[in-house]
């Protein structure tokens, strides 16, 4: 099946150029030209799937079946995911998807994984070093770099805004050394970002070397995010289902909302939001407005011009009133944040971290107008990486896992640029 870019659907690639490029040369995303939908008797077959791998196998014949031959998919599909993701009941109508149980814990993991393993197989043959570039408000760092973790014919290059993400996220991606280099970027998400799209419009640059991105704006990394929502869906019985994804970037809700092309039974998606709220303000107004990003405790959250939007106008045509009927955003501040997790934990014993707070707190307030609805969000990280403020709101009863308590000693390795892309060219100049 052929992609074709948000900005001109005449501007096709393979599933292989697509996931190498990264981004379309004029500087769209790319999408799938259709989509499978899956039918009554599929959905069924995915209902009985009893872990991620079995889903996700089911859900990627549909999606890369034409693409990879059947034994390399499934393979691949197998030992990226080798984790599963539980759906946990929180409340009477309310449950959590916990996608933390991966390597990282956190969801990027799913996506993560099976990108580094399918640009691995698509790499086999060639001789020339293929650079990855990532821009990382938190966890996208720590899951493409282990992820990629001595992965022959490739080298990660990190790039995180100085001070802005937790010290445990800081710590999951630069302390592994080999092919992994962290750059702490004098600045935002935002303009780590704008430097990895900066790259990739470079055509003097990508001349010289063979460049791509892990960032959700990659397709091989969003569409298998797909995978999980219908793994949620399986183990839920709910005739009437919302989800609930805390949202920054949007290359997650947009997963969402291609799960649901493919035929997932969700009535509509609730888009939560930290005061990044850009994307809630465009489903009240109808005006799109990108803007400088604020830092709050939800990091991982703070984008102020979420690259996947595009892709979501895309899918619904820019029709404004066919967006709305499919998205609801909520939006919290950090101290309705703080709020959130110290009641939740105190009402029910369920610890969230601050990301997942606000995907159950869109939930509730959703529920209190649709009282026969279920709703399930989505834990996007273990509480455990934000010790900082979850200890201080739930009286320390927060227990972290062995392998988060394995990083803490390790040493922080990381080179420091400025914001400009002067400095950043100058870097992979000299690093090719």
């Amino acid at each position: 099946m052929n992609y074709y870019s948000t900005k001109n659907k005449c501007i096709t690639a393979t599933l292989e150029e697509g996931v190498k490029w990264g981004m379309a040369p004029d500087g769209g995303l790319y999408m799938p030209q259709r989509f499978h939908v899956l039918t009554r008797r599929e959905l069924e077959e995915v209902r009985k799937s009893r872990s991620l791998a079995e889903t996700g196998w089911l859900i990627a014949q549909k999606m890369f079946g034409d693409d990879l031959p059947s034994g390399v998919l499934k393979a691949l599909v197998e030992e990226a995911l080798n984790f599963d993701t539980p759906v946990v009941q929180v409340s009477e109508k309310i449950h959590a998807l916990e996608l933390f149980h991966g390597p990282t814990l956190a969801f990027k993991d799913v996506g993560a994984r099976f990108m580094a393993r399918l640009l691995q197989y698509y790499n086999r043959n060639n001789d020339r070093l293929v650079h990855v570039l990532v821009a990382t408000s938190g966890d996208t760092g720590s899951a493409v770099a282990n992820g990629f973790l001595n992965i022959p014919g490739i080298k990660v290059h990190v790039l995180y805004p100085s001070g802005q993400v937790s010290p445990l996220q800081e710590k999951q991606f630069t302390t592994l050394g080999g092919n992994i280099t962290a750059l702490e970027v004098d600045g935002s998400f935002d303009d780590c970002q704008a430097l990895v799209k900066q790259a990739f419009a470079d055509e003097a640059l990508r001349s010289e070397m063979v460049l791509t991105s892990a960032n959700s704006i990659n397709l091989a990394r969003f569409l298998p995010q797909a995978f999980y929502y219908f793994r949620g869906w399986a183990q839920l019985d709910a005739d009437e289902l919302v989800i609930a994804v805390p949202s920054g970037n949007f290359g997650n809700l947009t997963a969402g909302l291609v799960a649901r092309e493919m035929g997932l039974p969700v009535q509509i998606f609730l888009a939560a939001s930290n005061a990044n709220d850009v994307v809630p303000a465009y489903l009240e107004t109808g005006k799109y407005t990108p803007r400088k990003s604020v830092r709050t405790i939800a990091n991982a959250m703070d984008v102020g011009a979420p690259s996947n939007f595009e892709r979501v106008l895309d899918l619904f045509g820019h029709k404004h009133e066919r967006i709305t009927a499919h998205l609801k955003g909520y939006r919290y501040s950090d101290e309705q944040i703080r709020e959130i997790i110290s009641t939740v934990q105190r009402q029910t014993g369920y610890i969230l971290d601050p990301h997942g707070a606000t995907g159950y707190e869109a939930s509730r307030t959703y529920l209190e107008n649709h009282p026969g609805t279920t709703a399930m969000f989505l834990g996007t990280a273990h509480p455990a990486k934000f010790p900082e403020v979850v200890n201080e709101l739930t009286e320390n009863k927060l227990q972290s896992p062995e392998k988060l308590l394995n990083i803490i000693k390790g040493k922080k390795v990381s080179e420091y640029i400025s914001s400009a892309y002067s400095d950043f060219r100058h870097y992979l100049e000299n690093i090719s």
